[in-house]
């Protein structure tokens, strides 16, 4: 069974894979946490897996992806000690089939480059990944297969506390749906201007990209927050694909194989 792990800045993303297969048997969500030792992940996957009748012993390869460096430290000790094996890191010696056109390659972040190579492999052809995490990151690939580069733009939970620490009358506010466009009350209205001010920020900057890349150019959204700003685009999101990034990580492994 493979081990897939996405440590994002906020949440860590990881499931498994059945001997062979392409489908993710089972997978979790947990709130990163920066200071948490290999044991303490140890732990948690163990009882994790436990819940579903697995244990470690089961786990024979495993991968990470993560945005947080020393995170990926203690997920490699922890497969080390309690896997018995040498997690793969997704970094600059990793093979991933995909050229990167920018300035800089080892600038590009592991989860967005994850998510490029499984896009392209959904696709085929020049695409878009949308990721509504800690940052929303828009991430370009050509028709050729080709990372293009991408956007960064503060995530909407960052400008909740932003607008908390710099207002000092505005409250803390939990994101979530909001009731109307016409907020009834300063919650209300701090959401309905998260919501509609990101959804409009997204079509935007979708629209610019496609004339760029061209119309028919196919954009795949995903992330934590996906399901709440999603269905606020018009038009602009093709698909959603809550597992994009681990079938990445599968994907990459994969090329990581010996023939």
């Amino acid at each position: 069974m493979l081990l897939v792990v996405d440590v994002g800045n906020t949440q860590t993303h990881f499931g498994v894979y059945r001997d062979g297969g392409d489908t993710v048997s089972e997978h979790w969500r947990f709130s990163t946490v920066r200071e948490s030792t290999g044991d303490e992940l140890g732990a948690a996957l163990s009882n994790l897996l436990a819940l579903r009748g697995l244990s470690f012993a089961d786990v024979k390869q495993s991968i990470v992806s993560s945005t947080v460096p020393q995170l990926s430290e203690q997920w490699t000790t922890m497969a080390e000690r309690y896997l018995g094996h040498r997690m793969l890191v997704v970094g600059p010696s990793v093979k991933t089939g995909m050229p990167i056109r920018i300035d800089n390659p080892h600038e590009v972040g592991a989860d967005r480059l994850v998510n490029s190579v499984a896009a392209y492999d959904r696709v085929g052809d020049t695409c878009i990944v949308v990721d509504f995490g800690t940052a929303i990151t828009y991430d370009a690939v050509s028709a050729a297969g080709e990372y293009l580069g991408g956007i960064i733009s503060p995530g909407a939970e960052i400008s909740i506390d932003a607008l908390y620490e710099r207002a000092a009358k505005l409250p803390k506010v939990e994101l979530a749906e909001p009731r109307s466009l016409i907020g009834k009350s300063t919650v209300d209205a701090i959401r309905s201007g998260i919501v509609y001010g990101y959804a409009g920020q997204v079509e935007g900057i979708v629209r610019r990209l496609r004339a760029e890349l061209g119309a028919n150019t196919t954009v795949i959204a995903t992330g934590g927050l996906s399901s709440l700003l999603v269905p606020h685009v018009r038009e602009s999101i093709d698909h959603v694909d809550d597992l994009l990034t681990l079938t990445g990580l599968r994907l990459i492994w994969e090329k990581n194989q010996p023939v």
